[in-house]
This record gives structure tokens, sequence and C-alpha cells, in this order.
């Protein structure tokens, strides 16, 4: 009888150590696997500890409400900006934002391993991971060969919350030093208002007659705004072939 009741308390014991683990997101993560976790668990492996009368991952959770539960929101804050939650010091700021930085990176080598484009929405998704985080503008422009393979793509402006300006002649410069047959300019647009502007229309044209001119064929320019919603000139029929 004593033994029983000596192995039921182990084994209750134990079914308590293991709930209590269940708890903890480092151990959760060794009982179950990481893919086991919330996003709000990760985040807290990250920052480590809460603050008396708030655990890590209760902190978490309320990071991630007030950024409609979107890590891309989060990686928009400035280190002071993340700094403002108590119980998140420069350190904690800076290191939850590098490891945002590296998921974003991971996220870039996954679509250049299948880097052939072969619609507009192969080119958003290529340029969202580097411009959908950004609160201000920028324009890339994305080079491909003949078989629509990208060769790489890069940063010629960076501008305000409202506007960046397109210097054509480095556009173009940038295309030919890397022997590009083809080319898709992109904007985004931090406002997330997917319609294209005035601006943008005289920019297309700019870029279009210029890529004529050398025989770089301009297959589209791309908008880019956040949560999957993107504006494609050369869907709307708008880059003359």
């Amino acid at each position: 009888m004593e033994e029983d009741i000596t192995i039921n308390s182990q084994l209750s014991r134990a079914l308590k150590e293991q709930l209590v683990a269940e708890d903890r997101p480092r151990e959760k993560a060794k009982l179950k696997g990481f893919e086991a976790l919330t996003t709000a668990e990760l985040l807290a492996i990250i920052i480590g500890s809460g603050t008396p009368g708030e655990s890590v991952v209760e902190l978490c959770q309320r990071i991630l409400r007030d950024h409609n539960g979107k890590l891309y929101l989060v990686a928009r804050n400035s280190i002071r900006d993340l700094m403002r939650y108590k119980g998140i010091g420069e350190v904690k700021a800076i290191e939850v934002l590098a490891a945002l930085e590296l998921s974003r990176r991971y996220q870039l080598e996954k679509f250049e391993e299948d880097s052939v484009v072969r619609e507009s929405k192969d080119a958003y998704q290529y340029l969202r991971q580097r411009m959908e985080h950004l609160e201000h503008e920028e324009i890339w422009i994305m080079l491909l060969n003949r078989g629509r393979r990208i060769m790489g793509s890069y940063r010629v402006s960076s501008g305000g919350t409202a506007m960046a300006v397109g210097d054509v002649k480095i556009i173009l410069r940038t295309a030919l030093e890397h022997l590009a047959d083809g080319m898709i300019l992109a904007h985004n647009h931090p406002s997330d208002t997917v319609k294209p502007s005035p601006q943008d229309d005289n920019l297309t044209r700019q870029v279009k007659a210029g890529c004529d001119a050398v025989g770089i064929s301009l297959l589209d320019h791309i908008i880019v705004c956040r949560g999957g919603n993107f504006y494609s000139y050369a869907d709307n029929s708008r880059i003359l072939k």
C-alpha cells in the first residue's frame, strides 16, 4: 500500500513538473519543439524575463496586441520605441529587432532559392520582404536575365513618408552595370494606398523610355503595400510593349 502511494506521488509530481514546464517557453520548446509555441512564447524566449506582476509571456502578448498581432509591425519599431515597454531595456530591444531581421533574411533566402519571376505576384512576394516593414518610401529595381531569373535587387532611392525621388540615370546605370536583360521597378507606399500617383506614372514612363533606349525590357512597376496588397502596372496593361 505504502509502495502504491509512493508511486502515485511520484507520478503526480512528475505530471505537475511537466505541466509547469509546458508553461515555460524554453521548457515547452524542449518538450514539444518550437512549432508548438505561440508567437508570444517565441518572443518571450528572446526577451527572457518579465517584470513583477507581469510574466514575460504576458509582456509579449501585450506587445503583440499593440501591433495587431503582426511581427512585421513590431519590426517597424525603433530601439527607443520598444524601450517604452516596462521590462524592455536597450539590450532586449536590440535582441528582439535583431531576431526579427534574421527572420526577414531567412525569408529572403527562401525566395532566392526559387528566384524565377513568372508573374507579378512572384515579384511582389520577393520585394515585400525588403520593403513591407519600412515607414518611408524607397525605390528598388529587380534585375533579371533572359530566363526571368533574378540577378539581384538594388535600392536606388530612399525618401520620406510620402515620396522617394527616382533618378532614371542611376536606375539605368545600375541595370547596365549588371548586364541585365529585364527590370522590374518597385517602390512602397507606407500609407498602404495601392493606387499609383501621377508621380508614379511619370517615373514609369521615364524609366520605360530609358530602358527602351538601351535595350532593357521594363517588365513591370510594382507598388508594395502591406498585407498582401500590391499594384502591378503590367497586370493593369500600363507597361507598353
